[in-house]
């Protein structure tokens, strides 16, 4: 079995990540079936397990790169992916190799096999065996320390399978998926803050709703962990910045460092907060996390399609902002590192998404709007789009596809404006993927 052949059985499950349908899943069981028949390759190591509704993927790659620089060997676990779902299992901050998905993807699908009439009708899903591959290869490259993050919610992922961990990590949590997750930040909450598990503690990042905060600290009690409040311990300054990035200072107690984060915008230095809180916490706990690995690791982080700078010339930022408050902040990073530019918006989005919410905050920097459809079942027709932003007073034209798009917002922008590509993150990979290829003919 080669990479493609590989990836073609695993879609062969269902692929809710695409097609929007979710299990009704009471529990985990069917993914703890199958790591029982592989010999449970997520036990054996320290775990740092991360859920949250903004920046989780973003603080799993921080902390990934300081515990790297730490000198452990790392495994790291996110979702989704950009180009490839080798991109979903890192060692030591690469990308496993096409022959070794392909190899431990075929261990996980003949166990998948085997153990599904133990199942008693219940279906294992493309990304428990995602989930699978990728604890196959932390524990046949003896990684030192795992960073996994959470694919959906937290309760019944795929990920939540650990009996122990050494650090349950929550970021901010937004009103997202609400049909499967529930339709009150409480209720979010609950199902993230089911992963907390003890002896580690619960590092909590700042939350902007109180009542999900509360939910968090309720379930780190009822585990019997210590709660590290990130807004309470931890004091973060942008001291400088550019398109390349920004100079931080962290404080915490009488303690301070200063480091470079190669990622933009003010919710990049609050990340790094919670990753450095996370660190520290590891540290407590015997890892020979130092100062030095903070900021070496730090400095090192990548995380494409972050508020990143593609071009200077035209000036071409992507970022996959997929809810309001995500896209809030995209505005605000727009604003901070680019005043006084407008932007010619380049979006798609899939359909469950809050695009008027998106809108209204996205149009005090809209110069103009491209809606563009893309290549995914869920995709939200490009005139969907066009209406939300005319609705919040943006001038829009609808794209065939993401060439044109990208063809119009040259063509308006001017040389002036900045293009920016935002929405899904399938949207975004696929149109980075585009204007990257363009570039190097």
């Amino acid at each position: 079995m080669d990479y493609q052949q590989a990836v073609a059985r695993l879609l062969d499950y269902a692929d809710f990540e695409r097609s929007g349908r979710f299990a009704d899943r009471p529990d985990v069981a069917p993914v703890l079936a199958l790591l029982s028949r592989l010999g449970d390759p997520h036990l054996g190591r320290p775990t740092v397990h991360i859920t949250g509704s903004k920046g989780k993927g973003s603080v799993a790659a921080m902390l990934e790169s300081v515990l790297r620089h730490a000198g452990l060997r790392t495994g790291l676990y996110t979702s989704p992916h950009l180009d490839s779902y080798r991109e979903r299992v890192r060692i030591d901050g690469e990308p496993i190799a096409e022959a070794e998905f392909a190899c431990h993807a075929e261990a996980a699908l003949a166990a998948a096999e085997e153990t599904a009439a133990s199942l008693a009708g219940r279906q294992l899903v493309t990304f428990d065996l995602l989930t699978a591959i990728g604890f196959l290869a932390f524990r046949a490259h003896r990684v030192q320390v795992q960073v996994v993050e959470v694919g959906l919610g937290g309760r019944v992922d795929s990920t939540n399978v650990f009996p122990h961990k050494d650090a349950s990590v929550i970021t901010p949590i937004s009103l997202e998926h609400t049909a499967i997750l529930g339709d009150t930040p409480a209720a979010i909450a609950r199902e993230k803050a089911a992963i907390v598990r003890p002896p580690g503690p619960l590092i909590l990042a700042p939350q902007g709703y109180a009542e999900a905060k509360e939910v968090c600290v309720q379930a780190a009690a009822a585990a019997g962990v210590e709660v590290v409040d990130v807004a309470a311990r931890y004091r973060w300054q942008t001291l400088a910045k550019g398109p390349e990035g920004q100079q931080v200072r962290l404080q915490w107690g009488d303690e301070s460092l200063e480091v470079f984060l190669p990622l933009l915008g003010a919710h990049q230095a609050e990340n790094a907060a919670t990753a450095v809180a996370s660190a520290h916490a590891l540290a407590g706990q015997g890892l020979p996390v130092t100062a030095q690995a903070i900021v070496r690791g730090l400095s090192a982080v990548r995380w494409p399609g972050r508020m990143e700078v593609l071009a200077r010339q035209p000036l071409v930022v992507v970022d996959g902002a997929h809810n309001r408050d995500s896209a809030r902040r995209l505005r605000e990073a727009l604003e901070e590192y680019f005043p006084g530019r407008r932007a010619v918006l380049v979006v798609g989005t899939l359909a469950d998404k809050d695009i008027a919410g998106m809108a209204l905050e996205l149009a005090p920097v809209a110069l103009h709007v491209v809606a563009v459809p893309f290549a995914h079942p869920r995709a939200m027709p490009a005139e969907g789009v066009a209406s939300a932003f005319a609705a919040a007073g943006c001038p829009t034209s609808l794209a065939r596809d993401i060439e044109d798009a990208l063809g119009q917002a040259l063509a308006i922008s001017g040389g002036q404006a900045l293009i920016c590509l935002t929405g899904s993150l399938a949207f975004v990979a696929e149109g980075r993927r585009l204007w990257l290829a363009n570039r190097a003919r």
